[in-house]
C-alpha cells in the first residue's frame, strides 16, 4: 500500500512530518507523497525520517490553480530535481495568502465574530494559515459544529466570509513542476465542478499543456466517479494516481493508504511516476 496525497503541519494537516511518517510506517505503507499546500517546507524532515524508517518519501506539493471552474488543485509529484524556481513562486503565493487571511479576519470581526490572526497562527503552528485553520477555529469557538459546516456556511467559495487568494496559472505551475523533475497531476477532479464533454475538453487541454495525470482515486470520489476518471485518463494517455488526502485529526474520517470507497491504494500506482 502507498499514499500519493498527504498533508502535514507544514500546511493544514495536524501531524508534523515526522509523525506523519511514523503513522505511515504503523499502517505498513511502502511509500507516501507529502503534498502540502503551496509549500515544500516539510519535505526535508519527512525524507530524513523516511530514510531512518525504511519508507519511501515522495517529494510533492499541492497548488491551487486560477480557474473559472470550481476549485482546481494540481499535485506536483516526485519533485526530485532543482526546486528553487518552484520555491520562489510558492513564496509569492504564501505572501499573497497572508493578505487574504487578514481580509477574512476583518470580515469576521466586522460581523461580530471573535476571530484574530494570532489565534489562527496558534492553531496553524507554522507559516501557512489556510481556510482549514479558520474552520478549526470556528469549531473551537462553537460558531459551527464541524469543519464541513464552516466551509459550507461561512468560508467556502461564494460564502460571506470567503476571500480569494492569488493563484498560479496552470501553464506556469506545470512548467515549475517540470523544472523540479516532477509530474503534474490534477487533484480530486470532482472539485472542478464540471462533467461530461466539458470535463473531457478541460482534461484534454490540461494534457496538452503538460499535465501528466489525474488523481482518479480520492475519498471524495464514488467508485463510479473513480472508474470514469480512470477511463478518461487512459483515453488521454495520462497516468492515474490515488491518495487519501490525509489531514490527520482535522479530517479524521480519512485514513492513510485508503481512498475511494475505502479501498487500499496499491503500490502499482508508483510505476508511472518519474
Amino acid at each position: 500500500m502507498i499514499d500519493l496525497h498527504t498533508h502535514s503541519t507544514a500546511s493544514d494537516g495536524s501531524c508534523p512530518p515526522r509523525r506523519l511518517v511514523a503513522l505511515a510506517v504503523e499502517a505498513r505503507l511502502s511509500a507516501i507523497a507529502l503534498t502540502d499546500h503551496d509549500t515544500l517546507a516539510g519535505i526535508e524532515e519527512a525524507s530524513l525520517c523516511g530514510q531512518s524508517a525504511g519508507i519511501r518519501i515522495i517529494p510533492g506539493v499541492e497548488i491551487e490553480i486560477a480557474s473559472d471552474n470550481g476549485e482546481f488543485h494540481l499535485l506536483g509529484l516526485a519533485l526530485g530535481g532543482e526546486r528553487s524556481s518552484l520555491e520562489t513562486a510558492l513564496a509569492a503565493v504564501r505572501e499573497h495568502r497572508r493578505g487574504r487571511n487578514a481580509r477574512m479576519v476583518a470580515k469576521f470581526q466586522r460581523a461580530g465574530f471573535p476571530v484574530t490572526l494570532g489565534e489562527l497562527g496558534g492553531i496553524a503552528g507554522g507559516e501557512i494559515v489556510s481556510r482549514a485553520h479558520f474552520a478549526q477555529l470556528l469549531v473551537e469557538k462553537g460558531i459551527v459544529g464541524s469543519i464541513e459546516a464552516a466551509f459550507s456556511g461561512y468560508i467556502g467559495k461564494g460564502r460571506e466570509f470567503y476571500e480569494p487568494k492569488a493563484c498560479l496559472g496552470l501553464s506556469e505551475a506545470v512548467s515549475l513542476i517540470a523544472q523540479a523533475g516532477g509530474a503534474a497531476v490534477i487533484a480530486h477532479p470532482v472539485s472542478l465542478g464540471i462533467r461530461g464533454a466539458a470535463l473531457r475538453r478541460l482534461l484534454r487541454d490540461c494534457r496538452d499543456l503538460g499535465v501528466s495525470g489525474i488523481e482518479a482515486w480520492h475519498p471524495n470520489h464514488t467508485l463510479k466517479e473513480t472508474a470514469g476518471f480512470a477511463r478518461m485518463a487512459r483515453a488521454l494517455g495520462m497516468i492515474i494516481t490515488g491518495g487519501s488526502d490525509f489531514h490527520g485529526e482535522h479530517m479524521p474520517h480519512r485514513r492513510l493508504g485508503f481512498t475511494s470507497g475505502g479501498r487500499a491504494i496499491p503500490d502499482s500506482l508508483l510505476d508511472s511516476l518519474p
